[in-house]
């Protein structure tokens, strides 16, 4: 069985990146790990709830193709988000605001509260992986190979699609976050609680 995106991606991450994203945020590695352990199936969870709507795919997919489908190996763009170079491949917080919208502060909230980062850690991290998760996704739907490509926005909806359905079954954390942000209504308080209620209706059947 293939490993998912998530799984993927948190492995490319190992080693250096990872050591620098922890000085970034002023945190240990192990803290750090764990975070972005978190916050990859939540942000490709999110991207995957976005893209089962057409007009959300093809605006995804559009964003990909212009973007990021050049932005070349995640630790040169990793590089370029941390030293603060300022581009639309960079710009970690417009990437947030079209992905979760609304819901980033419930995201920030959750994963700050669940890791111990802290809310404004917790953004920052969000913000720093942001586009590294955009810039893997465009390597996935432009050079991937077989299963894994994509040519059209029908196509990434549909690995999204399983992405997210993935990550609901997995839980943990990030499962546990994904749906204590998109789907539990409420008081707006996330409590550690709400992310051990991972039930298998979230998704309310497969479609």
């Amino acid at each position: 069985m293939s490993s998912s995106l998530t799984e993927q991606l948190f492995q490319q991450l190992q080693g250096a990146p990872l050591q620098q994203i922890a000085q970034q945020l002023g945190a240990g590695q192990d803290q750090t790990a764990t975070a972005v352990g978190a916050a990859l199936p939540l942000l490709l969870g999110a991207l995957g709830r976005n893209a089962s709507q057409p007009q959300g795919a093809e605006a995804l997919f559009g964003a990909l193709q212009k973007d990021f489908s050049g932005a070349g190996d995640l630790g040169g763009l990793l590089g370029a988000v941390l030293g603060g170079a300022q581009s639309r491949q960079t710009n970690g917080a417009g990437i947030l605001g079209h992905v979760l919208g609304g819901q980033l502060p419930r995201a920030e909230a959750g994963l700050g509260q669940a890791t111990g980062l802290g809310n404004d850690k917790a953004g920052q991290l969000m913000r720093i992986l942001a586009p590294i998760v955009l810039a893997f996704l465009a390597r996935q739907v432009f050079q991937g190979k077989g299963e894994a490509q994509a040519a059209d926005p029908q196509a990434l909806g549909s690995i999204l699609g399983r992405e997210q359905q993935q990550v609901r079954q997995q839980g943990g954390l990030g499962g546990g976050l994904l749906g204590a942000v998109l789907d539990q209504d409420g008081d707006g308080e996330l409590g550690l609680g709400d992310l051990l209620k991972i039930g298998g209706g979230l998704l309310g059947g497969k479609r």
